[in-house]
């Protein structure tokens, strides 16, 4: 191959590998354009009235509140701001809205489980308190429809020694079956009592697990609960025995509970003497608590 014919083919061969590369390169740029987003920049601000939320399980009920808390800022707020009357959003910015896991019952009316939109008309005495199917609206509903009221209720007003500068939603009086959610402002206090079916929703859990393949601790729960509330005592008996023959080596609070269970069914003498192996355990425990109330259960029986 003569020279002239070697350079020139020297030439094309490096045009094309800096062709190639230049290539690559751009194909990378264009690459990292599209995978760069552009971010926009946007000014946040605190909210006036700020978002709230609050929850509590009652029983095996779960309640969930978002609201919106407007603060009294040295304003007269009901009857002033918050006209009597008048529908409120109990709140501010979008209506409060009120989630229930479970049916729940107020006033004898039955909310079934889902969201509620929770309105009210304050009064200087009562207040009648609203909870609407509609549950995403932005304030009172300008086309209110009554038959969408899923149930109301009218309740007093209490007056509280303290002023309260935000609006605040509470849970008070909490028990296994029941709740009341409060209503709190300036001075006023506004208390709607709900009831939610523990028993059922616990009764229908026993009867699933006790139809499918009961462990010791199934059979010592619903045993317990059976008793606590006062329910069918022999079963309460029955499954608390059945438990007891699948433990190796029952606890003395384990223990205590039978005894508990015999006591509630009459049978004294039974009850006696569970209740000092339980007594006995809880000592080699130095378990104070459980050595007191074996104690007085053993007095309260004659036994000591």
């Amino acid at each position: 191959m003569n020279k002239p014919i070697f350079k020139i083919l020297n030439i094309f061969i490096f045009a094309l590998v800096l062709s190639l590369t230049s290539c690559k390169e751009n194909e990378q740029a264009v690459v990292k354009t599209v995978t760069e987003p552009v971010v926009e920049l946007k000014i946040t601000t605190p909210a006036p009235s700020p978002l709230g939320k609050v929850s509590q399980r009652v029983g095996l009920t779960d309640i969930d509140i978002e609201y919106s808390r407007p603060g009294v800022k040295g304003r007269t707020i009901f009857g002033d701001l918050v006209s009597y009357g008048k529908t409120w959003r109990t709140g501010a910015n979008a209506n409060t809205k009120v989630t229930f896991s479970s049916d729940v019952t107020i006033d004898g009316q039955t909310l079934k489980a889902g969201s509620y939109g929770l309105y009210s008309v304050p009064n200087k005495d009562t207040w009648e308190v609203m909870f609407y199917s509609d549950s995403d609206k932005s304030g009172v509903p300008r086309d209110w429809d009554d038959n969408k009221i899923a149930a109301k209720t009218t309740v007093k007003v209490e007056s509280m020694p303290m002023n309260i500068e935000s609006f605040t939603i509470s849970f008070d009086d909490v028990t296994s079956t029941s709740v009341v959610i409060g209503l709190i402002w300036e001075k006023t206090y506004v208390g709607i009592k709900l009831e939610v079916p523990t028993d059922q929703l616990v009764s229908e859990t026993i009867d699933a697990v006790m139809a499918a393949s009961p462990k010791s601790g199934d059979y010592y729960n619903a045993a317990i609960y059976y008793s606590q509330q006062d329910k069918d005592i022999e079963k309460a008996n029955e499954w608390m025995e059945k438990a007891m023959s699948m433990i190796e080596k029952p606890g003395f609070w384990q223990l205590r509970q039978q005894s508990l269970i015999y006591a509630k069914m009459g049978d004294k003498d039974k009850a006696i003497a569970t209740a000092k192996k339980s007594l006995e355990g809880a000592k080699a425990s130095k378990n104070d608590a459980y050595i007191k109330m074996n104690t007085e259960s053993l007095k309260e029986w004659g036994a000591m």
